[in-house]
């Protein structure tokens, strides 16, 4: 990528290191919020697409601007490969992992939601599906779905021909339409939904329970091993609806149950004495929950304490 391996600052004018990092510097800023949601959306974790983006700056810092045509393309190419390498790291990782693994939740800003495309990219749903894309396969999916590059600018990012990647993103995109949700679903059928969900659970109305969970309705909970959560599926709105019924038992004052903006769709955080619990996020299908996704690990939670800016 015409990185240049080292400098001779002895010999440099430091004005004009100053102009040229202030440049980077600004460019870099500029496209932040970019570049942190390619890397999430190729990792599901923000901590790691944090360290991507450590790592992309400090790329970026021994490049020389002026061979650089276009600054945006450019960075998205270094961040890819560094998500790329660190991709493969964590799917070694996560096959020894306790439990269901699902991605770290974000509290993200209401005007998320008004992307379409933008909210279903980083939805919980979404991202689970991308997990099980080959890494060059999501990178690819990612890069040409969900930010519109150039099949030869990805070519750069990924190491292939413009020719392989087509048919790479060929591939992917059939294979995410066919595991994504059945249609289109607005964040107010998400909010009705999850309204609905929180009212039964709240009020131990199984019927009520069982009429807006599908099914097929599957449960995953993620306590990384740190804190209690169900280590495998749980699959079938009975048992499901069951499962939940069951845990109400534990809900005393000290519990709360709040509707948030987590990963562009209505999503519900519990607390336990003031602290967050657990978040619950949702898929919905044909208005009818398909899929509860329970995060409780504690390490995957500071990000919804605070927004987290996405943006493509």
């Amino acid at each position: 990528m015409g990185e240049r391996s080292g400098h001779t600052m002895g010999t440099a004018d430091p004005l004009a290191c100053g102009d040229r990092m202030g440049s980077a510097t600004e460019a870099f800023l500029t496209h932040r919020n970019l570049l942190f949601t390619v890397a999430y959306e190729m990792l599901g974790s923000a901590a790691d697409a944090e360290d991507v983006l450590q790592e992309t700056w400090l790329r970026w810092t021994g490049v020389d601007l002026d061979t650089v045509r276009d600054q945006r393309a450019y960075l998205v190419q270094i961040t890819t490969r560094q998500a790329l390498s660190r991709l493969r790291t964590l799917r070694r990782r996560r096959e020894s992992y306790v439990g269901p693994w699902l991605p770290e939740p974000l509290l993200t800003a209401p005007d998320v939601a008004e992307d379409v495309e933008l909210a279903d990219s980083v939805s919980m749903a979404m991202l689970l599906v991308l997990e099980t894309l080959t890494p060059t396969e999501r990178a690819v999916f990612v890069l040409r779905e969900v930010f519109d590059l150039a099949y030869d600018e990805i070519a750069a990012a990924v190491d292939k021909s413009p020719a392989a990647v087509r048919q790479i993103a060929h591939r992917a995109r059939a294979y995410v339409a066919a595991r994504r949700p059945r249609g289109v679903v607005s964040p107010a059928q998400t909010r009705d939904a999850l309204e609905a969900f929180q009212r039964a659970v709240e009020t131990g109305d199984l019927q009520h329970l069982l009429d807006i969970l599908a099914p097929d309705v599957v449960l995953l909970g993620d306590g990384g091993g740190l804190v209690q959560a169900v280590l495998k599926p749980v699959v079938g709105a009975d048992r499901v609806a069951r499962l939940l019924n069951a845990g109400r038992g534990r809900i005393t004052a000290a519990v709360s149950l709040r509707p948030a903006q987590v990963n562009g769709y209505p999503a519900l955080i519990l607390r336990l004495n003031g602290e967050i619990d657990t978040v619950i996020a949702a898929r919905i299908d044909d208005g009818l929950i398909t899929g509860l996704y329970a995060v409780r690990n504690p390490e995957k939670l500071s990000r919804v304490e605070r927004e987290t800016a996405v943006s493509r």
